[in-house]
């Protein structure tokens, strides 16, 4: 008998328990306290017109550094980075973050997932165990790649000319 297949609730459960797991404190959009933990993961979160929602938007330190998007269990990930990427770029001009587009992507499917570093000289997607631990985030920030992106205008792709979904082949709608 073939095992059964996990319905889209489960498939949050195990993306909600891998944050907790990596140290993240999880809140629903209604209850946002950005100060509650080093991490916090923010579900359903609107962000800019035309870019709908976040299933999770990151937060480390109060600022807003990545977007995990989810797809229902069993949901291949690969070749849907772009859907990460539209949410990246459509960070809400009211909210604070290091740089824009959003840094981190990530995208769960519950069973796999994939994280693609946005500050990366080549950014793809890569699989991971679990999602990445606040600290972790906040130390990639820190690193000597972000003062280079800095000084070139604030923009991780300003030096290859072209947002990473474009640098993949891919569209972000």
């Amino acid at each position: 008998m073939p095992p059964r297949k996990k319905t889209p609730q489960e498939a949050r459960e195990l993306i909600d328990s891998g944050f907790v797991r990596a140290g993240w404190i999880f809140q629903d959009r209604d209850e946002l306290n950005l100060q509650a933990g080093r991490g916090v993961a923010i579900c359903e979160f609107r962000m800019k017109p035309g870019h709908g929602f976040a299933d999770y938007l990151l937060f480390v330190d109060g600022r807003a550094v990545g977007a995990l998007e989810a797809k229902p269990a069993g949901h291949p990930l690969v070749g849907v980075e772009a859907q990460g990427d539209k949410c990246a770029a459509g960070l809400p001009d009211t909210l604070d973050a290091p740089l824009r587009p959003l840094p981190f992507v990530y995208l769960s499917n519950g069973d796999e997932t994939r994280f693609t570093n946005l500050l990366d000289p080549e950014p793809r997607s890569r699989p991971l165990f679990n999602v990445h631990q606040p600290e972790t985030l906040a130390g990639h920030l820190k690193g000597d790649a972000i003062e280079a992106w800095v000084r070139a205008g604030s923009e991780p792709h300003a030096a290859m000319g072209a947002p990473a979904y474009q640098l993949r082949g891919h569209s972000p709608h």
